[in-house]
């Protein structure tokens, strides 16, 4: 055999912070045509597990589970049917985040609470004693960047991402042992609405969806040299400003604005005067429903640079990146101190202008107000993401360029295809973008309008081309979760997960086919794709309430022939462009059908 990968810790590329106890174990193995497994040795520390398998594929742990905090080195051996051994794989590290009895922090909202711009929040602490190490365990009411002493903690983006808030939030663990120092350090963070309270979908002035306060669960820990531990979480004793610092507004739908001449050099590092900072409030939150990520967060992949600078026929600045993805712009510009840079974004152009149309209500607007630094500045939002292949620069500055950075969550692919057909193949890669622009930690109907909504029925259509091109087991398995919990007692699958209930038809699920459907159907797939039997019989429960609660509501006649609204053969090519749902065809004899 010619090569063994290191062990694979469930779905997870990396294994810091995860919230299995006994993680089940992966690898692969490169070898000769006909070689077959026949046992394999996993080194877990100083003990070694030998099991008689042709198994590679998650299989059990084998050793005592994981406490929380806890941290192991995993090594795999295998054996083949003709007696050879292969060497033993690199080492592979994991360690568990915390459990429900782990957390000290509270919940934290700002002192004052202001709509619209991002909240500051922040603590001045001291070390004493040689560091080993530091975790930084956080969440939020919102979506959050932390800083320690001046400095970004982890390369994600839109943490802690969206999952249906009240049942499962999710937090991210950070090893922030290169930031944390002996002596003063400090902590801050900025919070905004995101999907917790922001704009989320078509409904008009739909907003305060999961509350109406953000708020702020973080727990930092510092091991010292000697195995004592320091704990710095937040509670009221915190400083927190809205309305004080540069980002101005921040909306994943419209947008963000940013005032360079509003920063406040230092804020989250020592000696910053935070004495005119309000104290924050501190509140109680169930940490039962605190849960670690089953699969990776979303992060920038790719930088694009402008293909083609257009000029529009009303004059207008237009950066064509040549492809549809979801993203934002990182921009170098340089000019006078409070000139504004704006950013309007769109897929299409429209008599040659940037069409915004298909956007609907969503603005997709950044505004950059500079600093006036003579060598220029750089800028990219943190807290909003956009639809685009176009962008139109407009303000007064002297010189700008411009990368588009492609966000989504950070899955590692898996299936390509090419042909000597071009248009085939463009076809194909316009599938993949497609998949890279709407998998931004969940999978959604589109990246770029007033919607960008998890839909059941569109997941559950292309679930088996995302298997193929990704490995996306973790990130459908954090779905399925949240599907199993938006379910209702009757076993109806909302339309879209997680659930959000819009006033007129979407106030509240109904049995919907294809839709629903989603409860069986991405579950087996993800079963024949990735071979986990576990994610099967987690899911098992809410397949059959799905199929049981449909059957009870159908009746003897097993015909959609019920009130309930069937959406049919959405998208029917005859159907008036501007009513997709007038299909030509009974949307209760598709529902049956189906």
């Amino acid at each position: 055999m010619d090569e063994l990968s290191p062990v694979r810790f469930e779905h997870h590329r990396e294994a810091l912070g995860i919230g299995e106890a006994s993680p089940r174990l992966s690898w692969q193995v490169a070898s000769e045509p006909g070689w077959r497994q026949a046992a394999y040795e996993l080194a877990i520390g100083d003990t070694v597990f030998r099991v008689e398998s042709a198994s590679s594929v998650l299989v059990p742990w084998p050793d005592a589970p994981l406490r929380p905090r806890e941290e192991r080195t995993v090594r795999v051996r295998v054996t083949g049917a003709d007696g050879s051994v292969s060497d033993w794989s690199d080492p592979a590290t994991v360690e568990r985040g915390l459990d429900a009895e782990s957390w000290e922090a509270a919940l934290i909202s700002p002192g004052v609470d202001e709509r619209g711009p991002a909240a500051l929040l922040r603590r001045e602490f001291t070390v004493d004693g040689d560091i080993a190490f530091a975790r930084l365990y956080a969440t939020a009411h919102g979506i959050y960047v932390a800083e320690i002493n001046g400095r970004r903690v982890g390369d994600d983006a839109l943490a802690p991402g969206w999952t249906s808030y009240h049942r499962r939030l999710r937090y991210q663990s950070y090893d922030v042992t290169d930031l944390v120092r002996p002596g003063a350090n400090a902590i801050g963070f900025q919070v905004a609405d995101g999907w917790w309270r922001g704009r989320l979908g078509f409904v008009p002035g739909a907003r305060d969806t999961y509350g109406t306060f953000l708020g702020l669960l973080a727990q930092l820990e510092i091991t010292r040299a000697d195995g004592s531990r320091i704990v710095i979480a937040t509670d009221a004793t915190w400083r927190s400003a809205t309305g004080r610092g540069p980002v101005r507004f921040a909306d994943l739908y419209d947008g963000e604005r940013y005032d360079a001449t509003r920063e406040l050099p230092g804020w989250s590092g020592t000696g910053f005067d935070d004495s005119g900072w309000a104290a924050c409030r501190a509140d109680a939150l169930d940490v039962a429903t605190l849960v670690a990520p089953d699969g990776p967060p979303v992060r920038a992949t790719e930088g694009r640079a402008v293909r083609e600078t257009i000029t529009t026929p009303s004059g207008r600045t237009v950066l064509d990146f040549g492809q549809n993805l979801a993203g934002r712009l990182r921009i170098r510009v340089r000019g006078r101190r409070g000139a504004t840079v704006t950013i309007r974004h769109a897929e299409v152009l429209e008599d040659g202008e940037l069409g915004t149309r298909p956007l609907r209500t969503a603005q997709a607007t950044d505004s950059y107000t500079l600093r006036g630094d003579p060598g220029g500045e750089d800028w990219e939002p943190e807290f909003t993401i956009h639809g685009f292949r176009y962008a139109e620069v407009s303000g007064d500055y002297d010189d700008l360029s411009a990368v588009a950075m492609v966000y989504h969550s950070d899955l590692e692919r898996t299936g390509w295809f090419a042909c000597s057909d071009e248009l085939l193949t463009r076809l194909h890669e316009n599938i993949v973008w497609g998949m890279r622009g709407n998998f931004v930690d969940v999978p959604t109907d589109c990246p770029q309008r007033d919607e960008r909504l998890g839909w059941t029925g569109d997941l559950q259509v292309f679930a088996p081309t995302a298997a193929y091109l990704y490995d996306c087991a973790g990130f459908l398995a954090s779905w399925l979760r949240d599907l199993s919990a938006d379910q209702t007692p009757a076993g109806t699958v909302p339309l879209f997960v997680p659930r959000v209930d819009f006033p007129g038809p979407f106030a509240s699920p109904a049995p919907t086919a294809g839709w629903g459907d989603a409860a069986v159907i991405v579950p087996w797939v993800a079963y024949q794709r990735f071979g986990d039997v576990g994610l099967l019989r987690r899911q098992y429960a809410s397949m059959r309430a799905w199929v049981d609660g449909l059957t009870a509501a159908l009746g003897p006649g097993t015909l959609f022939d019920k009130p309930a609204m069937q959406l049919g053969d959405w998208l029917d090519p005859a159907a008036p462009p501007d009513e997709p749902w007038a299909a030509a065809t009974d949307p209760h004899l598709v529902a049956t059908a189906y």
